[in-house]
């Protein structure tokens, strides 16, 4: 950043409160919020576009509150059709913008004094802006109070690859080198005048971590009828569990207990999509409502990483997002010229293994121009076929990341 944006920066920043800047200060001027809506419309939102991304080859992996809260600020800028399809697509509360505030603030609040806790989990937010564009005081004061995002000038027009390196390198920081290159070359360009950010991290142990000495390579059974080996993890243990005819679910805590990884295991090895087509927010919500009691179960995963790239205006548009494309209104923003979102960006990268899981993600919008039980059996929860999984956090109810394992090798 040059010294005139960074003079700009920090006379915007202490214009608008220390929360600006530094997202775990800023404090909350809304009164009480209820952020049950928000954080149940984020699920749907975030199994409606599994829904779309579901016939992605191979492993798939996202994170829904990544996203979630970049279209959420980009979508207190807009207006007309523009917000109601966003409205309707995102899920979104009359109130989204202080909920995202009082959510953001509660998961930052969670990954503080990372020594202490036991894990480190973060989130942030940035607004990249054409200097010297007129944009709205109002939304800029906005995105800083209840988004808490820096606010930097860029200049496109001037040298667009230059912003494009500035704005990766930040998401890079903000995900522990996890996330690189977001923006790919060629997606800013003279014409663009506002990218938004998102980047979220999490590392965690489990709370009763896997014994190295007991992963053993055994058979994975692929959809396709074939089998891959991988290496599989074991452990026995007394876990929160489920089941019906088609599925077992598996809840594996994190140190701390607030956060946990679920596991959604289909009983047969091609069940998975039969699963998929059934993934929506109040089902999912079914299954986490179903975990009541801890039993003691002898539990098999396998160790795996996954990294994915999502370019998502197609699956957007497709879920009823058009108008933000095209003929869009973000009058909210800026009236200088008529504004339109060009991409919406995503990676995400999970690695978990025997002590437990490492998970970042980024999005990048860019806008330019135009009580007591009796003993039960042993349960076995053997991970060898395509599986869907995902981390939340329990306080917030935010599912923070969600997947698919169809092949641990890849």
């Amino acid at each position: 950043m040059n010294a005139l944006s960074r003079r700009k920066f920090l006379s915007a920043s202490a214009a608008l409160g220390a929360g600006a800047m530094f997202p775990r200060l800023a404090k909350s001027a809304e009164g009480k919020v209820d952020t049950a809506k928000l954080v149940a419309g984020n699920t749907a939102f975030g199994c409606d576009l599994y829904g779309q991304l579901k016939g992605e080859a191979g492993n798939l992996f996202l994170s829904p509150f990544s996203i979630s809260t970049a279209l959420g600020m980009t979508a207190a800028g807009a207006k007309g059709k523009t917000f109601d399809e966003m409205e309707q697509v995102l899920h979104l509360p009359k109130d989204a913008p202080a909920a995202f505030g009082t959510v953001l603030r509660s998961i930052n609040d969670a990954g503080a004094e990372p020594k202490k806790r036991g894990y480190t989990l973060s989130t942030a937010n940035a607004l990249w802006a054409q200097q010297g564009y007129p944009w709205k005081p109002d939304y800029k004061k906005l995105v800083a109070t209840d988004y808490a995002a820096g606010l930097f000038d860029v200049d496109y027009k001037g040298d667009a690859e230059a912003a494009r390196v500035t704005i990766n390198t930040w998401v890079e920081k903000e995900t522990r080198e996890k996330i690189k290159d977001l923006l790919p070359k060629g997606s800013v360009t003279g014409l663009t005048r506002l990218v938004l950010t998102n980047a979220i991290y999490f590392k965690g142990d489990w709370a009763e971590q896997f014994k190295k000495d007991a992963t053993k390579p055994a058979p994975f059974l692929l959809a396709n009828g074939t089998k891959a080996e991988a290496p599989l993890m074991h452990r026995v243990g007394a876990y929160t569990y489920a089941e019906t005819d088609g599925y077992q679910a598996l809840d594996l805590p994190y140190v701390g207990k607030r956060l946990s990884m679920t596991v959604i295991l289909p009983r047969k090895p091609d069940g998975l999509p039969a699963v998929e087509k059934e993934l929506t927010g109040d089902k999912l919500s079914a299954v986490l409502k179903s975990f009541r009691f801890e039993q003691e179960v002898h539990v098999h995963l396998p160790t795996f990483k996954v990294e994915k790239a999502l370019t998502l205006n197609e699956p957007l548009k497709a879920l009823g997002m058009k108008a933000a494309f095209d003929r869009a209104d973000f009058s909210g923003m800026a009236t200088a010229e008529p504004l339109s979102i060009s991409a919406v960006l995503h990676k995400a990268f999970v690695d978990v293994n025997e002590e437990g899981t490492e998970a970042a993600a980024a999005t990048g919008v860019v806008v330019g121009a135009t009580g007591v039980q009796e003993p039960r059996p042993p349960k076995h929860f053997r991970a060898d076929r395509p599986f869907l999984y995902l981390i939340r956090d329990h306080h917030t109810g935010s599912v923070l990341f969600l997947g698919r394992l169809s092949e641990p090798a890849k």
